[in-house]
């Protein structure tokens, strides 16, 4: 963070967190090399959802829009029993105005095609396997990252590896990690049945299932059942899916009749059930999963991330002093911990609620969502406020970045 050369940060991991931070810090004036281990940045074949808290802090960076172009939930949606009854409604109009902008489904390699789209070609290593050496001090020595090509240094290393972070190891080496949340996950793209339908989330007895669509036509699935942590079906997942959902409403039989069986993705949920005492030490940072792993239930893991990204960018200044580095990242830390600390609580929360095993309480659960639908807004809407109403701590610097300035030339 000298005046006499360009401040370097690297980040370990290319995941959405990585990429946005790599994008915020490159618009400031950082020179930023993005490491990932995998021999390509193609994600995994899934669907993301980007609530307006999120999108609000891609209009810091000039993505925001971009990003909206694509929203395609329109009409009515909300929550359902396997049978196909309602238990909350909402629509995309209410969603939108009650937390200022809508939310867009779309497909990972979507939103990563635009983050990379922001960044330099050459910014982004791939089998580029790293490992952090010295976390580095402000003020003092540099962080120190090993490559299979030699070690690099930087001013800031910004650790986005990831639930299994191998930074938050060499950082934290006493943090217990992530534990098993209960439950597995699955997740499918599809075409779209030739029969509409709203789009919804579905709570059964141990088990849950959304469909949602996605602005290119297809179709976005997920499903999540209590299982064994590592367990796996003998006879395929999509068998296992039909097993489990089979006999649910429309569209279930049909986005499994479509999804073809190499392509349903499980995964286990595993969460950051204890918070870390902070997200930096020395010239190194977390951000996103490696700093506060959530449960799905809530939507927010990639959102978060994308916040992180973005309000790192904001905290750290390339032509301030070396000394000033390490009240930054605890400025970052300050503001992000506690509302990160806070929606993993609620996404657990959330998660046991909506994998309830027990008939009895299922039932209890499922009539007191449909009494809560009843009430000025759904519940489902009301679940979220406090999270999709936040607002970066400053202003957009966009307006003042290349990407922006030429999207706006077109524009005109």
């Amino acid at each position: 963070m000298s005046q006499q050369k360009q401040a370097r940060a690297v980040v370990v991991g290319s995941g959405i967190g990585g990429l946005t931070a790599a994008v915020a810090l490159h618009q400031r004036g950082w020179q930023v090399t993005v490491l990932e281990r995998a021999e390509s940045l193609d994600p995994v074949g899934a669907g993301i959802g980007l609530a307006p808290n999120s999108l609000r802090a891609l209009d810091v960076i000039g993505l925001g829009g971009t990003v909206r172009d694509l929203a395609a939930w329109q009409g009515e949606g909300g929550m359902r029993a396997p049978n196909g009854r309602w238990l909350s409604r909402t629509d995309s109009a209410a969603a939108s105005e009650r937390f200022g902008g809508p939310l867009v489904l779309l497909h990972r390699a979507t939103l990563v095609d635009v983050l990379r789209s922001a960044l330099p070609g050459d910014i982004v290593r791939t089998g580029a396997a790293a490992t952090l050496v010295d976390a580095g001090e402000p003020g003092g020595r540099p962080a120190v990252v090993r490559t299979e090509a030699g070690d690099l240094q930087a001013d800031l290393v910004i650790g986005a590896d990831g639930v299994r972070s191998g930074v938050r190891g060499v950082l934290f080496p006493a943090y217990p990690g992530a534990v098993y949340a209960g439950f597995t996950t699955w997740r499918v793209v599809v075409p779209a049945p030739a029969e509409p339908f709203p789009p919804h989330e579905t709570w059964g007895r141990g088990r849950l299932w959304g469909t949602q669509p996605l602005k290119d036509g297809r179709i976005y699935a997920y499903a999540a059942a209590h299982a064994a942590v590592g367990g796996r079906s003998t006879d395929g997942e999509k068998a296992e899916l039909l097993r489990r959902f089979g006999d649910w409403h429309h569209p279930v039989p049909q986005i499994l009749a479509a999804a073809e069986d190499a392509k349903v993705l499980r995964h286990d949920v595993f969460h950051m059930s204890t918070p870390l005492d902070t997200f930096h030490k020395g010239r190194t940072v977390l951000i996103g999963d490696a700093a506060h792993a959530m449960c799905p239930t809530m939507g927010q893991g990639g959102n978060q991330s994308i916040e992180d990204g973005v309000v790192l960018g904001q905290h750290l200044d390339p032509a301030a002093s070396q000394a000033q580095l390490g009240a930054a990242l605890a400025a970052f830390t300050a503001d992000r911990l506690p509302r990160t600390t806070g929606i993993v609580a609620k996404s657990a929360k959330i998660a046991k609620l909506a994998m309830l095993d027990s008939a009895p309480a299922a039932a209890v659960r499922d009539t007191l969502l449909r009494l809560a639908s009843l009430g000025p807004s759904a519940l489902a809407l009301r679940a979220f406020d406090g999270v999709c109403d936040w607002q970066p701590p400053q202003r957009t610097y966009a307006a003042r970045t290349p990407v922006h300035q030429a999207r706006q030339a077109h524009q005109a």
